[in-house]
């Protein structure tokens, strides 16, 4: 008997998979960080799999990573405004290594042409995670929950024209949280579009970038009220770093180095620090 309870933990200890360190980005603009000095933030730290230089929200998780101490190798595969179904048909051949957690971010309506229907997004997640996970049957693939976008909530012609601005992220995070629960090998989502609502709320960002931005307020969009800011990127990064690694973003402080290159004072980072941990918290 003791013999076979020894089988059964080495078993069990055998099945568990060893810590992360290596982690592919697939996705697009919200990815990459277009609109933003965020897009060529040290492309040097990060290997861009398409060979064209980009920085972006990978390489602010490489920088957390860093200064908290914990060695990670950051890849990233992108293309703009693409959706996930165009990473499969098109760069398999990129994708198809080893991997321990890959991040999908699908397109920012999840479907282009049916704005809010998630069968063609849910349907390449599935393909995605069954490439990745031939590889590494204990790879670890999460999809990212995206941003409301503000030029299709306050000027008219989408689904969301009209509505609160935190909709559209509402929408897309029942989305892709249906999708986790449906779709074998992704492990779960992570709620970028809740932490954005919660600046909002919070009265840290600004809710409306057509009237401007209320003074002492971020703004979380690009110009174009569609990509994001500075900020908005950093509140991304720092919500998928802490929900990738389980470390507490609010440790990286005021002196965070990635926040003053971007511009940020020592305070709105650690408002955004503290942002992502409580949507993290209560986005389990």
């Amino acid at each position: 008997m003791y013999r076979f309870v020894l089988g059964l933990l080495a078993l069990s200890l055998a099945a568990v998979p060893a810590t992360a360190r290596d982690i592919l980005f697939i996705g697009n603009s919200f990815t990459f960080g277009a609109g933003s000095p965020v897009e060529k933030y040290r492309p040097d730290s990060v290997t861009d799999l398409n060979g064209e230089g980009i920085g972006g929200v990978p390489a602010l998780f490489r920088a957390f990573a860093e200064q908290a101490g914990l060695d990670w190798t950051v890849s990233l595969e992108t293309s703009p405004g693409k959706d996930l179904a165009f990473h499969y048909a098109n760069k398999r051949a990129a994708i198809d290594r080893r991997w321990d957690v890959v991040i999908l971010q699908g397109y920012s309506t999840l479907d282009a042409d049916r704005p809010g229907d998630v069968t063609r997004h849910g349907e390449a997640a599935g393909q995605l995670a069954a490439l990745v996970r031939a590889r590494n049957p204990q790879a670890s693939v999460k999809l990212v929950e995206t941003w409301s976008r503000a030029d299709l909530t306050y000027r008219p012609g989408s689904p969301w024209s009209g509505k609160p601005i935190t909709a559209m992220a509402q929408d897309l995070a029942k989305a892709n949280r249906r999708v986790a629960r449906t779709t074998p090998g992704i492990a779960g989502t992570i709620p970028v579009g809740s932490a954005w609502n919660r600046a909002i709320a919070m009265r840290v960002a600004d809710a409306n970038p057509y009237d401007g931005v209320d003074p002492g307020k971020l703004g979380l969009w690009a110009d174009d009220q569609y990509h994001g800011s500075s900020a908005g990127y950093y509140l991304e990064a720092l919500t998928i770093f802490g929900r990738v690694t389980g470390y507490d973003v609010r440790r990286l402080g005021a002196e965070e180095r990635a926040a003053a290159d971007l511009g940020l004072t020592g305070e709105q980072a650690v408002a955004l620090q503290r942002i992502a941990w409580t949507t993290l918290r209560r986005n389990r």
